[in-house]
């Protein structure tokens, strides 16, 4: 094969792989309307693939199954919370104020965001699993921007206690909102539910602190 061969095939491989991302990016952004509109138990293949409009076959060919579809949503929607949450931290000068301040963000965007932030933690493989390793590596962002605050209000707690108590805080917002948005009886009312989670972290800071 001469020289001019191989800048044809690696152009033609090129080619292939820009069309099937973008198919892709256009089958992602129809599950994700569709996510939007019908929630995640609504998400049928073939309406992802007229919405996207491409032949049905086609998803298969972007992704090796819906499971993968949904995965690729959810990327999204996790990029678009951490992005959220890096935005507002200038705004808040010491640990208890960050924390309170990225469970306040984290609120407004499950509020306004529902059908997605419900398909981050509905969304099950078929095999029962949450995922390979690289998607839940991927919902670390979560705790990720809490970790540092707390690193300042406890700098005496090894690191991996930390995500540890990371993780606590987290799971602690994210029940309050769940329960919430599920209108069960022993949620918060909705247009309490920001002044409600924010006086459960500060709380919760409270409780944190070292003792003299």
């Amino acid at each position: 094969m001469n020289s001019v061969q191989k800048t044809e095939r690696i152009k033609l491989s090129n080619n292939r792989e820009k069309k099937r991302e973008d198919l892709k990016e256009r089958l992602t952004t129809a599950a994700e309307a569709l996510i939007i509109e019908h929630g995640l138990g609504g998400l049928k293949a073939r309406d992802v693939t007229e919405r996207a409009g491409c032949a049905l076959g086609a998803l298969y060919t972007a992704f090796p199954d819906i499971d993968h579809l949904i995965m690729a949503v959810n990327l999204r929607t996790l990029d678009r919370i951490g992005a959220a949450l890096k935005l507002r931290k200038a705004e808040w000068s010491d640990p208890g104020s960050v924390l309170c301040g990225l469970a306040s963000v984290y609120v407004d965007f499950a509020l306004d965001n529902l059908a997605l932030w419900r398909a981050l933690f509905n969304h099950r493989m078929a095999d029962g699993s949450d995922g390979p390793d690289w998607y839940r590596q991927a919902h670390e962002v979560l705790i990720r921007e809490i970790v540092a605050p707390l690193a300042a209000l406890r700098p005496d707690l090894p690191a991996d206690l930390r995500v540890t108590r990371a993780k606590t805080l987290f799971a602690a917002v994210h029940g309050v909102v769940h329960l919430s948005t599920q209108a069960r009886f022993t949620g918060a009312p909705r247009d309490q539910l920001k002044s409600e989670v924010i006086a459960l972290v500060e709380t919760l800071v409270r409780g944190s602190q070292p003792a003299a």
